[in-house]
């Protein structure tokens, strides 16, 4: 079964992010009810180019509310997903940070509940935001067993991960095993043109079954328009496709033989329509990869806007 497109709401759920460009792609009133238009624009031109894999998260400001919105009365069975471990904290003065993460059974247990509260029964899968190979989830039994619990009462368990180890973490997640049985069947993980170190660990990780899901397939902006040099490759692949880069880009994480979703971050309808022009588009590019250390050193320089 070759590869879909999926939409990710990690842009369109909160005012700032580090998608490159995205002041421009929002008006200057980023009002949750702003926001949620926008959000519920995306999702219904999602609906009407195919796309049903949607994956949203608690940490993504109000995405997993305005998913839940625009739910609310439809007939839709998209495939939603979300996640748990990091929480949203940029509306807090007293917290410096956007997001804080913590990998610990009462988080679980707190955001568990609050996502079972806006999307219920339409959830089918529940991963742990950014899993990496020093998590305390590991070694954390009370934590592990819960989880199982609810993989055993039918929600399926997956986990993302980020960061230069994500191959080390990609490996740990796929043999985790609790009382005798996998607990998770979704890895999600970034890969694309300039960040390729953790294929090797996913293509292991979707034949032994689990569903592999790629994110930041266009590295944040930096396979976009707004972030190919000119004389880039991937601009010359598109042009001679008839399509803008960010097609030629996610085309070639589609076309990666284990991959079973690739995510779309897009912030207007345009984007989106301009992403799936991927679909069934194959392009022929050279290896373009950075060192993953330098490739996340320059991912965490990029500015919240």
């Amino acid at each position: 079964m070759s590869a879909v497109l999926g939409l990710g709401l990690a842009a369109v759920g909160r005012p700032a992010y580090i998608t490159l460009g995205r002041s421009a792609d929002l008006p200057a009133d980023r009002s949750p009810a702003v926001l949620q238009a926008r959000a519920h624009e995306l999702l219904g031109a999602a609906s009407d180019l195919g796309v049903t894999h949607l994956d949203t998260a608690r940490s993504y400001g109000r995405a997993e509310e305005f998913l839940a919105s625009w739910l609310h009365g439809r007939d839709d069975d998209p495939f939603v997903a979300s996640k748990w471990g990091y929480t949203y904290t940029a509306e807090d003065p007293a917290v410096d940070a956007d997001e804080v993460k913590t990998h610990d059974l009462p988080t679980l247990e707190r955001q568990w509940g609050q996502t079972q509260a806006l999307l219920g029964d339409r959830l089918r899968l529940y991963q742990v935001h950014s899993l990496t190979a020093d998590s305390p989830l590991w070694d954390d039994d009370a934590l592990l067993h819960r989880l199982a619990t609810l993989r055993d009462a039918g929600t399926e368990l997956g986990f993302s991960t980020s960061g230069p180890a994500q191959a080390e973490a990609v490996r740990r997640g796929t043999a985790l095993e609790v009382d005798g049985a996998r607990l998770f069947g979704t890895v999600q993980s970034t890969w694309n043109l300039l960040e390729t170190s953790a294929g090797p660990a996913l293509a292991e990780a979707h034949g032994s079954g689990l569903r592999v899901v790629v994110k930041e397939g266009v590295a944040n902006g930096r396979l976009t328009d707004r972030g190919l040099p000119v004389d880039s490759p991937v601009r010359a692949a598109a042009a001679g496709a008839g399509v803008t880069p960010d097609a030629a880009a996610l085309a070639a994480v589609l076309a990666q033989p284990w991959v079973d979703v690739v995510l779309s971050g897009a912030v207007t309808v345009e984007q989106l329509r301009s992403n799936a022009e991927a679909r069934g588009l194959t392009v022929d590019l050279p290896d373009l990869a950075e060192e993953p250390a330098a490739y996340w050193a320059t991912r965490s320089s990029l500015a919240w806007a």
